[in-house]
């Protein structure tokens, strides 16, 4: 083992180390109650009108799923109990039905955020409900679904979302650029500016930045990356070109078709599914912000500038190739950190502190890449993802483990200040490591 790999594994293992104080064992999660069939149906249809029809990015789609999975999660927790609402929610008698409740929750913020697709909407939910007898137990749900509903659309109202752009290039070395083939400018930069969710403030994580162009930990990061993330790379497996490709679908999009296979495979019921769901959307999108902010804070070069440009960073370990491009197209935004690790990050942390294990089985299909993938730890899909993303050739190395290690401590201030059983002290740190 080279000295380098030997840091990136100490390294790698301290972006995953959590403490076990607060864990929730695996047993208490699985279904007592209510099929998740409703949480579920309502997700793919989120995805359908975030990702499929509305085609945001991941950077902003997160921001719309932890909207909608926020407000489920508020609708079904208010009739069951048992743990801290995310937002205040109106008294109960814990006799409505929590489907209808999660089904007008979600219908009301997707509404809300794309009215043009009221009318699909508006039949999914008629479907919904169609299955949920009628009386008392139906329109109390659906009463309760409606104010979670209105309470995250009112918190939400001039959160930044849609706002200015804040995206400069630069021209100096070290500095972001646009890219080719596009050379496209972030079409959501304002994400760095947005109200998070769960933290006090986007900057409240800032990362310990990229290295000097002229160190030996930045020539390491761009040679690396020049020989394996390269389009004509002769050093890549074919499986971690499956993997670069694989993880490449709308990030957004991927993990909660990860959280429904979840919810599936650990035999959730409609509460501990809407618990889950709100908790990772809710970090991720806190992932995302904190990332975006983190991004424009450092507006650093992404790895084709940097190497069609090393004849300028000063470093003698360096040498440009002026025709050097990545597996993958290099999206539009700066390289400091990495969005997909700070997103994956926070929600690969918050549901092994959900789980109480790192040891949760899973498999997913990739949109982008057309295949299936599977993962024995939940941890080792978040050190694909960091791997991935060199493979693909548009991240430093650097950028990927600093992403994940701001996605860490999202997770971490999720666990200490919010969906705890009610009457437990908040303060808890996060899964075993078994």
């Amino acid at each position: 083992m080279t000295a380098i790999n030997s840091g990136r594994r100490i390294a790698l293992a301290a972006v995953l180390a959590l403490g076990s104080a607060g864990a929730v064992p695996a047993s208490l999660v699985r279904a007592t109650g209510d099929p998740a069939t409703v949480v579920l149906d309502w997700n793919v249809n989120a995805t359908t009108a975030i990702v499929g029809v509305a085609k945001q990015p991941p950077q902003s789609a997160i921001l719309s799923f932890a909207m909608v999975q926020g407000a489920v999660y508020d609708a079904v927790d208010a009739i069951a109990g048992g743990y801290q609402p995310y937002l205040p929610v109106p008294a109960t008698n814990g006799s409505e039905s929590k489907s209808a409740a999660a089904a007008a929750a979600a219908h009301d913020v997707l509404v809300s955020l794309f009215p043009t697709q009221a009318a699909t909407l508006d039949a999914q939910l008629a479907a919904s409900l169609a299955g949920i007898p009628a009386g008392a137990a139906k329109s109390g749900g659906v009463a309760i679904g409606q104010s979670a509903a209105a309470t995250m659309i009112a918190a939400r109202v001039n959160d930044g979302r849609f706002g200015l752009s804040v995206a400069v290039p630069g021209a100096a070395p070290g500095q972001w650029r646009p890219t080719p083939p596009a050379f496209a400018i972030d079409p959501a930069s304002w994400v760095a500016n947005v109200k998070p969710f769960l933290l006090p403030r986007g900057d409240q994580f800032r990362s310990d930045g990229p290295n000097a162009l002229t160190s030996a930990a930045y020539a390491a990061d761009l040679n690396e990356i020049k020989a394996i993330g390269s389009a004509t790379s002769t050093t890549r497996t074919a499986d971690e070109t499956d993997a670069a490709i694989w993880w490449q679908d709308n990030g957004a999009a991927l993990w909660n078709r990860i959280l429904r296979n979840l919810a599936v495979g650990q035999g959730l019921d409609i509460t501990g599914a809407a618990r889950m769901f709100g908790m990772a959307d809710l970090a991720g999108a806190d992932g995302a912000i904190s990332c975006w902010n983190d991004k424009y804070y450092w507006n650093f070069w992404r790895p084709i500038t940097a190497i069609r440009e090393a004849d300028t960073d000063g470093n003698p370990a360096t040498v440009a190739d002026a025709t050097w491009s990545p597996l993958i197209a290099t999206p539009p935004f700066p390289d400091q950190p990495s969005g997909h690790s700070c997103v994956s990050g926070a929600i690969v942390n918050t549901l092994r502190a959900f789980f109480g294990t790192d040891k949760i089985a899973f498999s997913a299909f990739s949109n982008n890449s057309q295949t299936p993938r599977s993962f024995a730890r939940l941890s080792l899909a978040l050190k694909e993802v960091l791997d991935a993303r060199v493979w693909a050739g548009i991240h430093f190395r650097t950028a990927d483990m600093q992403g994940a290690v701001i996605g860490k401590k999202v997770a971490h201030y999720l666990v200490k200040n919010y969906f705890a059983p009610v009457g437990e002290r908040q303060g808890g740190e996060g899964p075993t490591e078994d």
